[in-house]
């Protein structure tokens, strides 16, 4: 039985708690996140170092998730989601501190690198969540906590401005770090232990040819993950060369871009809790005939913004594909969970996630190897061929017999 079920109030206020806990802390780590090639810039004495470090500051932490996430979700599954929530913002914590008095660029890349290896929070969070609402709710549940996200990334980078205006950035780590470790202990005392699921009694609950098959050999899982981990690489192949596309393109302040990268999360914030409750209760087929719609919409969204020479119409298309990217990571990691036994969410909600950091990195890579192979003024033509690619991979997953079932046919729920 889940816990709390019986005190929904209770539960609620569990839900929530996480929301601020992961804003907060994914605040935290923002803080840095745009101005970190501003502190190594000062710190090279070489351009190719900085180029090289600018770029593998960020993949590092990627590549940390995408290695250690499914092991910890399995730790997860076995001694409970809770402890690896606080291990991760322990994880978090120290890195910070150690990158706050970090001078030596090997060094720091070298902490950002176990910083994404030790660390990993949102993984088991959305396991935890998962441990205490609702089945109906996971893309509920999803969405909350990935608007939880882009708040925190959107509020993190504009207070780590500030600070970096006033004082050294020094100053941006340490606060993270103390932010960090005050999610650790408000986890450790306000959230409650949900102890992990009984295997056998799970293995006897879950008794359906799915249940009975590694994650890995399962159809529906792999094809989900490769649906998301395709799109997550066509969202992420702006990534790089976007602050220099808008400029270069429309001849428009540094505000402008800040406007436009913005107005995509804000379109996710806006559309990802409607999204949820349009697709909840629905079965995974229609569910996937409604991301083909989206899928959809993207491709010729993407497509207008490289066409358009006009910064308005850019601007609106940016928001526009915000808005239909809230439909896209929150439900389809549904569904991923969905087809899996409870007794199993913290490893597949671990490797979703170490499928969502390889899938960026990808996607950065091919984004700045396409911009400088065929031109930058070509690179919104490159998203939405790899959606368009998507689009057809989803039309042939919803065409498969398997997703058939209702969700209350589905292992897991």
């Amino acid at each position: 039985m889940m816990a709390g079920v019986g005190q929904p109030l209770s539960v609620r206020w569990q839900i929530h708690l996480l929301f601020v806990i992961q804003l907060v802390s994914m605040g935290a780590m923002e803080m840095s996140g745009p101005f970190w090639p501003v502190h190594l810039r000062s710190l090279s004495h070489s351009d190719g170092v900085f180029t090289f470090a600018s770029i593998a500051v960020y993949v590092g932490p990627m590549l940390g998730i995408m290695l250690t996430s499914t092991f910890w979700g399995r730790l997860g599954d076995r001694y409970g989601h809770k402890a690896m929530m606080m291990r991760a913002l322990l994880g978090l914590a120290i890195t910070q501190l150690a990158l706050a008095y970090a001078n030596d660029i090997w060094l720091i890349l070298m902490l950002r690198f176990f910083q994404g290896a030790c660390a990993g929070y949102i993984a088991p969070a959305q396991a935890y969540g998962v441990s205490i609402e609702s089945p109906a709710k996971r893309a509920k549940l999803f969405a909350y906590l990935q608007v939880s996200t882009n708040v925190g990334s959107l509020g993190g980078a504009l207070v780590g401005g500030v600070i970096l205006d006033h004082a050294a950035f020094f100053w941006i780590n340490f606060s993270a770090a103390i932010l960090c470790a005050a999610c650790l202990v408000s986890v450790w005392i306000l959230l409650p232990v949900v102890a992990p699921k009984d295997r056998a009694r799970a293995a006897i609950t879950n008794a359906t040819p799915v249940g009975k098959v590694s994650i890995l050999r399962s159809p529906q899982i792999v094809s989900l993950l490769t649906i998301l981990g395709v799109l997550l690489l066509g969202r992420m192949v702006t990534q790089s060369p976007f602050s220099i596309y808008v400029l270069s393109i429309f001849d428009v302040g540094n505000w402008v871009v800040g406007l436009c990268y913005g107005l995509l999360a804000l379109g996710f914030v806006t559309s990802a809790s409607l999204w949820a409750r349009y697709f909840e209760g629905r079965t995974a087929r229609d569910v996937l005939g409604g991301m083909c719609l989206v899928i959809a919409g993207c491709v010729v969204v993407t497509l207008l913004a490289g066409f358009t020479r006009s910064i308005f119409v850019f601007t609106a298309m940016y928001f526009v594909w915000g808005v239909l990217l809230g439909a896209t990571t929150p439900v389809l990691t549904a569904l991923v969970s969905r087809a899996a036994g409870d007794h199993r969410q913290g490893h597949v909600l671990g490797l979703a996630q170490s499928t969502a950091q390889f899938a960026s990195i990808a996607g950065i890579a091919l984004g700045g190897w396409f911009s400088q192979a065929a031109g930058l003024s070509n690179i919104y033509f490159l998203v939405g061929f790899v959606y368009a690619m998507g689009l057809v991979l989803t039309v042939f997953v919803r065409a498969r017999a398997g997703f058939s079932a209702r969700p209350s046919e589905i292992p897991g729920e």
